[in-house]
């Protein structure tokens, strides 16, 4: 029997201090987040972050928190309702750190039967620090408890044009009503070294502004082509007007270079050139998180608002959006008829 498993992110288990340095750590010491030989990265997470950094990451989560937990994890566990409601075979949800985790997913797909599962990171575009963790713990899971399972595991669909579709319709009903005067495609940031850490060829990706232009084998695990090319179908589908969007990337991690421009400079230099009214979409994400509602909509907005601006407003992920449910169900119905 065939099954699905749908993956996020994941979150703290509550606001408690505790428990965020609990996610904290398990999230930083994964290799593909902080890319850093295990003694520097160990002695960097366990010796400096996490004894700094949990009170503020709790603080930010307890503007965020709803009365039914974690708004990432509610809003996964109301797509995957409405996904695994119509699937015609079984879906499970896991997050890659946290709970509910990936084990317990996987094992719930097998004490169903499931003897080949198609896992879905819930990520549009290819990264070291989403995609590719999910499937290489999917992979050790298996290896370790399952080794008969078959897992096949769902490309990147920042450019599939059902998505495209969904995604461009959920930010249209926005648009007619906010009329921004700019529209700001803001993803989340990258280390500059994970570009190139992930080019195939090994020598394509140069971050010169004409690689991610240029047809190439690479664009396969290119984070940062990925990101201007979901901006571009979604301006190609809505008839956005050239000058009247961008694009950006917001929360970086210490003192090497990220992908630029960042999105916290971008929007006060909007508010002092005179935009008044802005919007910002996040389509790295597929379910609203801390880094939507509280860097996005709370710390941005304050600074948009702060040097000038005058109505700033963040348009909603897809979350659990009908249409979204519906097209992830479809893949799944595809792959299981097609596999």
């Amino acid at each position: 029997m065939k099954g699905a498993l749908l993956v996020n992110l994941g979150s703290p288990d509550s606001t408690n201090t505790k428990d965020v340095k609990k996610y904290l750590g398990e999230f930083l010491m994964d290799k593909r987040v902080i890319d850093i030989p295990f003694i520097s990265r160990f002695l960097l997470v366990k010796g400096i972050i996490l004894n700094t950094r949990p009170k503020k990451s709790a603080a930010a989560y307890k503007k965020i928190w709803w009365k039914q937990g974690s708004p990432l994890i509610v809003l996964s566990k109301r797509l995957f309702s409405k996904v695994s409601k119509n699937s015609e075979i079984p879906v499970e949800l896991a997050m890659r750190y946290g709970n509910p985790s990936m084990l317990s997913g996987i094992q719930n797909l097998v004490d169903k039967g499931v003897s080949e599962i198609l896992l879905i990171p819930l990520y549009p575009q290819f990264a070291m620090a989403t995609t590719e963790t999910i499937v290489v713990l999917a992979n050790e899971i298996i290896k370790k408890h399952f080794p008969l399972l078959k897992l096949t595991s769902l490309p990147a669909f920042y450019n599939n044009a059902d998505y495209i579709e969904v995604l461009s319709n959920r930010i249209k009903k926005d648009l007619d009503i906010l009329q921004p005067e700019h529209l700001l495609f803001s993803y989340h940031g990258v280390p500059e070294r994970h570009i190139k850490k992930s080019d195939i060829t090994k020598s394509h990706c140069k971050i010169d502004g004409n690689c991610c232009n240029t047809p190439s084998k690479a664009h396969e695990f290119c984070y940062r082509h990925q990101c201007y090319e979901t901006t571009k179908l979604v301006a190609q589908k809505l008839n956005l007007k050239e000058g009247s969007y961008s694009t950006s990337f917001q929360s970086r991690l210490g003192r090497d270079p990220w992908l630029q421009p960042y999105t916290d400079a971008t929007i006060k230099k909007f508010a002092k050139n005179g935009i008044k009214k802005l919007a910002v979409v996040t389509p790295a994400f597929v379910c609203d998180c801390l880094e939507t509602l509280e860097e996005i909509g709370m710390e941005a907005k304050d600074s948009f608002l702060e040097n000038g601006g005058i109505k700033f407003n963040t348009i909603p992920c897809l979350n659990d959006d009908d249409a979204w449910a519906k097209t992830l169900t479809n893949w799944i119905t595809n792959w299981t008829n097609n596999s």
